[in-house]
């Protein structure tokens, strides 16, 4: 891993893992990578979603909150959004900048919304991407089960990349070895 690393963590909130498929599954192999990082002293940057009032993302709910067992410590950004884009009206590219990063670790929750369309932004942008491909949940679709959405994604985000830039899906048992 190189010095430019961060894991990102986008949307992993109580109310996606209560109801992902398999997310308590995920939720500890976020919580061993989110040991790990800090163990390398790996930056760590959350994205949080926000939604409107009386929905599930409302601001300061129980169910909007980061998951309890990753709990970001001081000094870890929290980025609210509000959009699928993790970089659209958010500080995620001034954070990474200030910290010299140009390879994003990413992990969290929906593939075909949040992580799918962050993974290709980072990508336009300028970072090189690892996608965790068994750290990252949705639910059942009404064409898809969520299985096959996350298998879909990893094979079609597997060869998605630019000229200089690209993004590399991977298992969490290989990421910081």
């Amino acid at each position: 891993m190189s010095k430019n690393t961060a894991l990102l963590i986008v949307d992993v909130q109580t109310f996606l893992i209560e109801h992902a498929y398999q997310g308590n599954v995920i939720i500890e192999r976020i919580e061993k990578l989110l040991t790990q990082a800090r163990d390398l002293q790996i930056p760590v940057l959350y994205i949080q979603h926000c939604g409107r009032e009386g929905g599930p993302f409302e601001i300061g709910t129980t169910t909007w909150q980061i998951h309890p067992a990753i709990t970001p410590k001081e000094e870890e950004p929290v980025i609210r959004k509000f959009a699928c884009d993790s970089f659209l009206d958010t500080t995620l590219r001034d954070e990474l900048e200030s910290r010299e990063i140009n390879h994003l670790v990413v992990v969290g929750l929906q593939t075909e919304y949040c992580i799918d369309t962050t993974s290709r932004r980072a990508i336009s942008l300028g970072y090189d991407v690892t996608l965790v491909n068994d750290c990252h949940s949705t639910f059942d679709g009404t064409v898809l089960k969520a299985e096959q959405i996350i298998a879909h994604h990893n094979a079609l985000l597997s060869v998605f990349g630019t000229a200089n830039n690209r993004i590399t899906v991977t298992s969490s048992d290989t990421i910081f070895i």
